[in-house]
């Protein structure tokens, strides 16, 4: 990935700036004693929640836009990076080629002091008596002059013409492939550049058309506001009326007793209404209740007994565990005292089979003279 530098967007410092005012706004109103203990008018709270929601979703799709952009940029650089690879991988290929072929080992002027055949192609100490390989401290051929010199002086100095043509061979190589490799650098900036205007280009662009979205998004928003606050009003006048027109004629002020009845069952009552139970139902509750005692009584006695009869059966269990511990034991002892007396019948059989190898077949062990003609010369 390569990093852009981007100018800085003043839209998004000012929501950032909104944002945080109206976080104090907010720890105004929940710190506040009288507000908290009062009550909060939950219309600003709607309000504000919806506004909540529409900067959220202005700011979804503006990070949409910019995870779209980044996503192209990073396919752009994904492609420009395994283009680079591509060349410096065929590079060292061509370079390696060059090696096999040009740099072989057997064509180094030090080979011959570490070739591993230097013994196979060495010649004799003396081949005749004008052999020039034999020296002074030869002891093989003693004369004055080195006969071969001019040869050999010629043949040093063709040697030095070709390494010093294969040295400018290999430096002029080395010269094209950077001058190969600055070029591709080159291309590749260049194409970076490119990217970068265009992505410019196509970011101011989607600035403008989510301007002009958002203007005429908070636009119809207006509208709809104000159609929608014309809407609650009148519905709050309706509803003012009717609740005036149902407290005047309503059950709760007339004391009508069937008020208290509830739509859900003939059992149940509305608290706020009901005026107190009947003696049927008080005692039905009375019935209810010995009822319920009588078989909470019965439950505790078969808790009771069944506890009782847990108490047998552990105790039971107890005491066979007891019996398999010590049949347990008496057998670990009669298995302790089986493999104590095998092992005594080993060690035994074992002493007696020590004592007839070194007396029987161990009769003729190795001395001294044996280990000393070992070492005695270079065979």
């Amino acid at each position: 990935m390569y990093k852009l530098d981007l100018p800085i967007d003043t839209r998004e410092a000012n929501a950032i700036a909104a944002r945080q005012q109206r976080e104090q706004q907010r720890k105004t109103q929940i710190f506040n004693a009288r507000t908290r203990l009062i009550g909060v008018d939950t219309d600003s709270l709607a309000k504000q929640i919806e506004e909540k929601n529409l900067m959220q979703q202005a700011d979804r799709e503006r990070a949409n836009a910019y995870d779209n952009d980044m996503i192209k940029t990073a396919q752009i650089c994904t492609l420009l990076d395994e283009r680079q690879r591509n060349d410096t991988r065929k590079l060292n290929e061509q370079m390696n080629k060059f090696r096999l072929e040009q740099q072989a080992a057997s064509s180094r002027r030090e080979f011959d002091l570490y070739d591993p055949d230097s013994k196979k192609k060495d010649k004799p100490a003396r081949v005749s008596d004008d052999d020039p390989r034999c020296q002074v401290s030869g002891l093989q051929l003693f004369q004055g002059e080195d006969l071969s010199a001019k040869d050999r002086k010629k043949l040093q100095q063709e040697q030095m013409r070709e390494w010093i043509k294969q040295q400018l061979e290999e430096k002029n190589r080395e010269k094209a492939a950077e001058k190969y490799a600055e070029q591709l650098h080159q291309k590749k900036m260049m194409e970076i550049d490119a990217r970068s205007a265009q992505l410019a280009r196509e970011e101011e662009t989607c600035r403008r058309n989510l301007n002009v979205a958002t203007k005429n998004y908070n636009a119809a928003l207006s509208a709809e506001r104000k159609a929608r606050e014309s809407l609650d009003k009148q519905k709050e006048q309706d509803d003012n009326f009717t609740e005036l027109s149902n407290q005047v004629f309503g059950d709760v002020l007339t004391e009508n007793p069937e008020v208290a009845q509830s739509s859900f069952g003939a059992h149940r009552v509305i608290p706020d209404r009901w005026k107190g139970m009947s003696p049927e139902q008080r005692a039905e509750i009375q019935r209810i209740q010995d009822m319920q005692k009588e078989e909470k009584q019965r439950m505790l006695d078969e808790e009771k007994e069944l506890y009782n009869e847990y108490e047998k059966t552990a105790l039971l269990q107890a005491q066979k565990a007891i019996l398999m511990e010590r049949e347990k034991n008496r057998k670990a002892a009669e298995l302790e005292k089986s493999i104590a007396e095998e092992n005594m019948r080993l060690a035994t059989e074992q002493r007696l089979n020590q004592t007839r190898l070194n007396k029987e077949v161990y009769t003729n062990p190795p001395t001294d003279d044996y280990f000393a003609q070992f070492n005695t010369c270079t065979r």
